[in-house]
């Protein structure tokens, strides 16, 4: 195995990570063991393949296994269940649902696809193979997770502007 195959895609894992997670320290404790597990299980990469795809799936499958290893430390809860005050993220109008926020609410999986395919500049092709899913499945999670951000993104907006709001 040649080191410098992996140290050239640690920047693109690190994003991918710091996404998945939402936090550095975890971020870069999956990343670690990420190039752990792929050193030991060099073997099953097939030379001539995409290294990238395969580390991510790689990535995918560890996060996978310690988000079922213990509970998620929130609930995805419908925006409209969401009271006003607790989208502006405190006390402080200013402080409103950011982008990092907004990803963390989405569901696992939506985000997974979503990341993979706006941050890292997969195709469907290749997401479907690093998650394991069929390619209807990556569009479809695609589009649920576009349309979710969306609705998050605008209630940090109206509710950063109590003046505001929206007319039907």
């Amino acid at each position: 195995m040649d080191a410098r195959l992996l140290v050239e895609h640690i920047p693109s894992l690190r994003r991918y990570a710091r996404a998945l997670t939402g936090n550095a320290w975890a971020a870069d404790d999956l990343v670690q063991d990420t190039l752990e597990r792929a050193c030991g299980k060099w073997r099953l990469w097939v030379v001539g393949t995409d290294l990238r795809a395969w580390l991510f799936t790689v990535m995918h499958n560890l996060f996978a296994s310690q988000v079922r290893r213990r509970p998620p430390p929130h609930a995805v809860v419908p925006l409209e269940d969401v009271a006003p005050e607790q989208l502006q993220g405190g006390a402080d109008p200013s402080l409103g649902l950011d982008l990092q926020r907004c990803l963390m609410l989405l569901p696992e999986e939506q985000r997974a696809v979503l990341l993979l395919v706006t941050l890292e500049d997969l195709s469907y092709t290749e997401v479907a193979k690093v998650l394991g899913i069929p390619i209807g499945t990556v569009m479809s999670r695609l589009s649920r997770a576009r349309l979710r951000l969306q609705e998050l993104m605008d209630g940090a907006a109206a509710s950063s502007r109590p003046g505001l709001r929206r007319l039907k």
